[in-house]
């Protein structure tokens, strides 16, 4: 008796969304119900074994056993490297499959953060420093976080031309960015200016340029429409204007949030057939197991929950879970490229290039062979914890701020290392101590800042607000009086920040002689650390983030308007200003050219600057680009980068830098939030940080360009 041909969802040979179709009209309501929830069922009829679509990949795999772990989001920011984090996007997914694949079942079945769905990146923009959940992103700035966005999606998705490595899902969709204690029903009251201008265009660029397969809605509202069943971002911008054919999924319990905290319908069948039904095809949680009654009770047909599926199933067939392992080639990644050398290689270079030099009076770094006693003194000095971030991995081993200084030091340097505090209580004895340590050194390595227990999502920090977000910018308490106290010894001092967010340090930026911004450095961040501190590497992060003097200068934290928000429209005098990051050598500018220096409404223009090292040592710089509109009618940035290369000069070499300005970074917006290229006059300017009058001495060549 011949064998009958396998159905169609079975033949590899098929386009996924013919098979995704014949695979949905073989289930019945229940089944595709069972779909739709993260911890989706298995249909062993259909050979469907059971899938877990939560994994987090956010800065290396997250909560899935050793891994490598890579600088947190807002250190991988600093970097303004988009090759960079491309390459670690890539070493990132090649771990993502290598444990997927390990850990299979027999039956196929797939662990919880085992999966191939990846929860990241977070693109939102950091609009307020407060914001706990600020260091997942790539900062503020809605061109740096798309290009860094997009080298992400891309490193994880692969370029296959039939299979999909993994599933990028760039989140929160959209305009999330605290306060985390109202998230769960929060309205964000935007302008259509400022929704289009600064919190939609990473999100375009993620679907439009790097073909993102999954996004993810927020909990909160927009100007009153829930974002997991919005109709003006799900239908009409996100499928409609972009032309995503991807799936979307909740934000975790958002789905629930529908009835207990924004209480816009009252059961839980109603809030699930209207995220269905306005775009949200699957439920971290479990409110759309509720969609048998919803489509029962007439809410919704059988026919929406079959379009959701659509897309859901059509990828889980591009990511080859269905076809034989030998037919995809990401299945073939060996378990031993998990925590592999070259990896944590990476992980090195990424945690050097992360790090900020703010200040260096009298060229005290790098520390040079007169100093032969360090006294390395605080909380953040030999905590692994505080090199992690959140979403993250456990690294096989990890190198401590304390840990790198002492291997790099060597026999020759004596490093004695105190407490001095905890990260927000004073410790007995422990400023004494610090004091004494401080005054016997020839120089000082202050390691002070934030922590994950100090900043983060809700619920995860435990040391002080349970929302996760900051009440104010500065060090806490005990850790500025340890500051104070140790620089008063009158020891050449280096202040070394850890954090994910801004740190206010007035005091500290007048009275210590250099600072260092070192993020969540990942697994060899004191490594990394202690080559900048000893000069084998020469420092060249640049901010994500602007650095408030106080909580002062900004506007309330529920208020999402962009105005004095961000360096983009921020009028006042920061500490230090986005962007900005020293060097151990200098830069010089010059010829600059724009071509043509008048130009038609329309038509790209090419830009180009000379850069020379014309200091002593070999060294990166980050070229930035800033636009300004002189002349607008409409509200518009003061500033924008629109525009970056990072670069390598050996000394006294020039390299010619070129940028194109295509016509959307010319444009401006409408009260309507549509863009527009208006007449007039554009300031250009090409430099190591923003051109800011009155502010930090940058160099830069400055033109202008003329729109007719």
């Amino acid at each position: 008796m011949a064998q009958s041909d396998p159905p169609p969802y079975q033949d590899p040979s098929l386009p996924a969304s013919v098979r995704a179709a014949d695979l949905i009209s073989r289930m019945t309501l229940e089944e595709k119900v069972g779909q739709m929830v993260h911890e989706a069922e298995a249909v062993e009829r259909l050979g469907i074994p059971a899938y877990n679509w939560w994994n987090e990949c956010l800065h290396g795999v997250g909560r899935a056993g050793i891994a490598t772990v890579f600088p947190q989001a807002i250190g991988l920011a600093a970097t303004w490297n988009p090759d960079l984090l491309h390459r670690v996007a890539v070493a990132i997914s090649d771990e993502a499959r290598a444990k997927h694949h390990a850990a299979l079942a027999p039956d196929g079945a797939s662990e919880w953060y085992f999966g191939l769905t990846s929860w990241s990146p977070n693109i939102n923009i950091f609009r307020d420093p407060r914001w706990g959940r600020g260091q997942e992103t790539y900062g503020e700035d809605p061109y740096l976080t798309a290009r860094l966005g997009v080298a992400f999606v891309r490193g994880l998705q692969g370029d296959h031309a039939q299979y999909v490595k993994l599933v990028a899902t760039p989140k929160h969709f959209a305009v999330h960015s605290g306060p985390e204690k109202d998230r769960h029903g929060f309205d964000a009251r935007v302008s259509l200016r400022d929704l289009r201008e600064t919190y939609l265009p990473a999100f375009q660029a993620c679907v439009e340029e790097a073909g993102a397969v999954s996004i993810m809605s927020a909990y909160n509202r927009v100007n009153g429409e829930v974002c997991s069943a919005s109709d003006t971002l799900l239908r009409d911008i996100l499928r409609g204007e972009w032309g995503f054919t991807g799936y979307v999924v909740s934000d975790c319990g958002a789905i629930d949030d529908i009835v207990n905290g924004h209480r816009l319908v009252e059961t839980a069948d109603a809030a699930a057939a209207l995220a269905v039904k306005g775009g949200c095809d699957l439920n971290c949680g479990c409110t759309y197991k509720a969609l048998t009654i919803a489509v029962q009770r007439g809410l919704l047909a059988e026919a929406d929950l079959g379009r959701a599926l659509h897309r859901l199933f059509e990828a889980r067939f591009r990511l080859g879970m269905f076809d034989p392992p030998e037919m995809v080639p990401f299945a073939q990644i060996p378990l031993s490229v998990n925590d592999c050398a070259a990896h944590r290689e990476l992980a090195l270079e990424a945690a050097r290039q992360s790090i900020v030099l703010l200040k260096n009076e009298g060229g005290l770094l790098p520390l040079g062979p007169d100093v032969r006693s360090l006294a390395v003194i605080g909380p953040n000095a030999d905590d692994v914890e505080v090199l992690l971030g959140n979403y993250n991995g456990t690294p096989s081993h990890a190198v401590t701020p304390l840990a790198g200084i002492r291997g790099r030091a060597g026999a020759s340097v004596e490093v004695t290392y105190t407490q001095g505090c905890g990260l927000i209580e004073p410790i007995e004895g422990g400023l004494a101590e610090a004091c004494a340590a401080a005054s016997r050194a020839d120089a000082v390595i202050l390691l002070l800042g934030l922590s994950p227990r100090l900043e983060g999502e809700e619920g995860e920090t435990n040391l002080i607000d349970k929302s996760g977000d900051r009440r104010d910018l500065g060090l806490p308490e005990a850790q500025e009086q340890l500051l104070r106290e140790v620089a008063s010894q009158g020891r050449p001092t280096v202040l070394v920040l850890l954090s994910g967010s801004a740190v206010a340090i007035g005091w500290a930026k007048e009275h210590v002689d250099a600072i260092l911004a070192t993020w969540y450095g990942g697994e060899e961040a004191g490594a990394a650390l202690a080559e900048v501190l000893f000069g084998d590497c020469n420092p060249a992060g640049r901010l994500p983030v602007t650095v408030y003097a106080s909580v002062d200068q900004l506007p309330p934290f529920e208020c999402y308007d962009m105005a004095n928000r961000t360096y983009r429209f921020f009028r006042g005098t920061p500490l230090f200003p986005f962007g900005f990051g020293l060097s151990y050598t200098r830069f010089e500018y010059g010829n600059l050219q724009i071509s043509p220096a008048t130009v038609a409404a329309g038509q790209p223009v090419e830009v180009s600057v000379e850069v020379r090292n014309v200091g002593p040592l070999s060294g990166d710089e980050v070229v930035q680009l800033y636009v300004t509109d002189d002349e607008a009618s409409l509200p518009v940035p003061l500033r924008q980068l629109q525009g970056f290369q990072r670069i390598h000069l050996q000394p006294g070499e020039t390299q010619t830098v070129r940028f194109v300005l295509e016509p959307r970074q010319l444009a401006c917006y409408a009260d309507d939030g549509q863009p527009l290229i208006e007449p007039g006059r554009f300031t250009l300017s090409i430099g190591g940080g923003q051109p800011i009058p009155g502010g930090a001495p940058t160099a830069c060549a400055i033109g202008a360009l003329q729109v007719r």
